[in-house]
Parts: C-alpha cells; sequence; structure tokens
C-alpha cells in the first residue's frame, strides 16, 4: 500500500452556465470540483464522503475522465490521463472501471445478464464464443449468481441482484482501480452489509484499489484505509480511517459523525450533537474564505477572509481550517 496508483492534482471541473438560444453565452460557472489534491495507494479503499452536491461523483467521473476536467492533473500508473486522447484513452479503460449508483437505470433492459456483463470482453477483443461465455458464468460466480441466470433480463433480479451484476460488469476487463459511485444507497439496509462485504472481499481476492463514493459515514468506515470529507468541491480533511472517527478536527467533519447512529440508547442519548446552521452555499457562487464560514460555528473573521490551505497535522492527517480542533 506504500505505492501510489493514482495521483490526482489541482482537478477542476466547472460547468458553464449559458442563457439564449439563437446566440448563447457564457452568465456563471458551477464549481463542482474546484481543485482536489490527493493520492490512492495500490491495494487500499480510499472513502470519499460529503453531503449530496459537493461534488464527489463528479469527482469520480472527472479522475475516468468520463468528464474532460477543466484544470488539473490526474496520473494513474506515471501517465496523465487528461492528456490523452479519447482513443488513447481507450486502452486504459481495461484498467479503470466504475460501479454505478443506480442497479435499476445501469443495465440495459433489452439485454440479458450474460449479454451485460459480456459486452465488454466482446468490445476489446478479449475473448468470444465458448470462451467468452466461460468467461461471464466466472463472474457471475465471483459476485454470488447463479450461472443459470444468464439468460434473463435485469427486471427479473432484485436491487441487490443487480448491482451485483453491475460489479460483474465492472470486473470484466481485469481492472486495477474501481471507481465505487455511492454503490449501496439504493438498496435496502438488510442487503447494503452484503454488497459491502462482497467488495471488501474482491478487494483482497483480487487485488483491486477502489475509490468507494458515499454519504453514510457508517459504511465508509468499514471499507475505507483513508477517508476524504469533501465539502462544496473541495477537501475539508482527509486521514487514515481510524484517526478521522477518533479524532475529528475539522468542524464540518465532526458535524457529519455527530450525526451517525448508534445503536445503544445510554450512549446516544449522552453524546452531544453538532447541529449545523443554514444551507450549503450554491457552488454557482461560492463563499468568500474559507467555503464552510457561513455554517461553521466556531468561525471568525479570518474565515471570511482567507481560505485555508490543506495542511499536514501530523500521521497523515490532512485539514483545511483555520482553527482545527476549535
Amino acid at each position: 500500500m506504500s505505492n501510489t496508483l493514482l495521483d490526482v492534482r489541482g482537478l477542476k471541473m466547472h460547468f458553464p452556465i449559458t442563457r439564449g438560444v439563437l446566440f448563447e453565452r457564457q452568465v456563471g460557472v458551477v464549481k463542482a470540483v474546484d481543485g482536489l489534491t490527493f493520492d490512492i495507494r495500490e491495494g487500499e479503499t480510499l472513502g470519499l464522503v460529503g453531503e449530496s452536491g459537493c461534488g464527489k461523483s463528479t469527482t469520480g467521473r472527472a479522475i475516468l475522465q468520463l468528464h474532460r476536467p477543466t484544470e488539473g492533473r490526474v496520473i494513474y500508473r506515471g501517465q496523465d490521463l487528461t492528456r490523452l486522447t479519447h482513443q488513447q484513452m481507450r486502452s486504459y479503460r481495461r484498467q479503470l472501471q466504475i460501479i454505478f449508483q443506480d442497479p435499476y437505470a445501469s443495465l440495459n433492459p433489452r439485454m440479458t445478464i450474460g449479454s451485460i456483463i459480456g459486452e465488454p470482453i466482446g468490445e476489446h477483443g478479449l475473448a468470444s464464443g465458448t470462451e467468452k461465455e466461460d468467461r461471464v458464468y466466472e463472474l457471475m460466480r465471483l459476485v454470488g449468481l447463479n450461472p443459470d441466470f444468464a439468460r434473463r433480463y435485469p427486471h427479473e433480479f432484485s436491487g441487490g441482484q443487480r448491482q451485483r451484476i453491475g460489479i460483474a460488469r465492472a470486473l470484466a476487463l481485469e481492472p486495477d482501480f474501481i471507481v465505487c459511485d455511492e454503490p449501496v444507497s439504493a438498496l435496502d439496509v438488510s442487503i447494503q452489509a452484503q454488497v459491502v462485504n462482497l467488495l471488501d472481499e474482491l478487494r483482497e481476492r483480487l487485488g483491486l484499489t477502489y475509490l468507494f463514493i458515499a454519504h453514510d459515514l457508517a459504511t465508509v468506515e468499514h471499507i475505507s484505509d483513508r477517508v476524504a470529507v469533501m465539502y462544496l468541491g473541495r477537501i475539508a480533511e482527509l486521514a487514515p480511517c481510524d484517526e478521522l472517527y477518533r479524532n475529528p478536527k475539522h468542524p464540518y467533519t465532526r458535524a457529519l459523525i455527530s450525526a451517525i447512529p448508534i445503536p445503544d440508547p445510554e450512549v446516544e442519548a449522552k453524546r452531544r450533537r453538532v447541529i449545523l446552521r443554514g444551507e450549503v452555499p450554491s457552488p454557482l457562487d461560492p463563499p468568500v474564505g474559507c467555503l464552510f464560514h457561513t455554517r461553521c460555528p466556531i468561525a471568525q473573521s479570518l474565515c471570511s477572509q482567507e481560505a485555508p490551505m490543506l495542511e499536514d497535522h501530523g500521521q497523515g492527517h490532512l485539514v483545511a481550517c483555520h482553527f482545527p480542533e476549535g
């Protein structure tokens, strides 16, 4: 886990806002991702958490070049993916895959399960005929599905089974790195643990590396080695998983962790909740200075004037706050 697999530097993803029909003009820009810098080590799971709309999914798609970044670098095994053409990027698709959030919308309802899982194998010319069919059956068994179901259609499966199909499709090209874009948020709670455990087992068995995107901090704690907390397109805090949950330094992180339910009425009654005031500002017009200062319970005048840098506070614990642990 000491080797860096993916190095993200100054990643920005800005979406222009235009008006007009015949003559469009740009009237603004949505700063969905605004200068992310982090790395992902080979064999680890980096959890990426934050409120809805903070830019988590956009980050994953920008890393995979499904969105071409406005600015920044995404270096995979020494190659800057942002400099590649679409044709050059195609050769990297085998190593970089994604599991989508919605298992109902991400599968083609007109295709059988066998065809869905086998499509990338055929597209990249890895196998055909009986060899391709055997590979599909092997992938189905790997994710806990009966190969006899290969000729069935997506509507015949439950949400958890559909997500297993999506996982099998992502594994079809034997990738090194997978973006898990909220893979359990659309599933029943009873099924979420099964899918998370499956992902963890596959990582150990196949030597995979994950960017695990979620808004459920309890799920992220279970599967992640390190956790990055996003707020309004930027990283507020990044630390090893145990360190972050035991010793959160950013007030936003403390608020998120305080909202995790504890299945013990006595402990739940005694702990202090951190309630955030106001709403998340619009990425179309983010606040000056610290992005969080409009909702921060410890904000001071400096926070509204100067944006804090993401600084190391020891043991790889990075925090972007003028008054950490304040």
